[in-house]
């Protein structure tokens, strides 16, 4: 999977490639200071992801992800955050990005987010907190619109909504009379439904589908 970044401090980009350096399927192509300068790299390599920064200087992460997904729809993009940048988020996923990691995830998560987005699915930090879950749900961040929908058990949807509700395993395996190694089970068989990475995209597929209300 070839790759561009993106990110105005070249210690980060840096950071980022010697990151990527240990993972054999990614190859990273070039490296970007800004979004004008983002746009020009993309349209030169045509890469399989592009991984941004969202404030940069000159043009942002934003608006220059609003210009190459008018151009080249099928890259997958990944947003780099921090902690408190919800709002951007949404903005950066609703401009057509397909993802977001925070600045500190590591190499397995990277890893993880890259293959996604590069076969055209959402990737959501694993860290990310209820609200931004609830505010992508709510966003017009709809990945999962083009997708046959799938059949849960009575079992199943029940468990969707507990884990919505942010109980754990064995909170949710003792409300259920239930062991935890069973709601395990049922929560990896809810993610391969959905075809969704984690929780996260777990609760955003159930609130955007309808399968729960909160």
């Amino acid at each position: 999977m070839r790759v561009v970044i993106a990110d105005d401090h070249e210690i980060f980009r840096e950071g980022v490639k010697l990151t990527l350096s240990k993972l054999p399927e990614v190859s990273t192509l070039a490296e970007a200071s800004n979004g004008l300068q983002l746009i020009e790299l993309v349209n030169k390599h045509h890469p399989d992801v592009v991984i941004t920064d969202i404030k940069m200087p000159q043009m942002d992460g934003i608006e220059a992800v609003r210009k190459i997904k008018t151009k080249l729809p099928d890259i997958g993009i990944i947003a780099l955050s921090m902690f408190d940048q919800d709002d951007l988020i949404l903005d950066m996923l609703e401009a057509g990005a397909n993802g977001y990691l925070l600045k500190n995830a590591d190499k397995d998560e990277i890893a993880e987010a890259i293959r996604s987005v590069a076969v055209g699915d959402p990737y959501y930090c694993k860290t990310t907190n209820s609200k931004l879950a609830r505010l992508i749900a709510q966003s017009r961040f709809t990945p999962y619109n083009r997708k046959v929908k799938p059949n849960f058990s009575d079992k199943e949807l029940e468990i969707i909504e507990l884990v919505c509700r942010e109980l754990t395993n064995k909170e949710i395996a003792d409300k259920l009379f239930m062991s935890i190694r069973t709601v395990e089970g049922h929560r990896q068989k809810i993610l391969e439904k959905m075809e969704v990475k984690n929780t996260v995209g777990l609760v955003i597929y159930a609130i955007q589908n309808g399968l729960v209300k909160l």
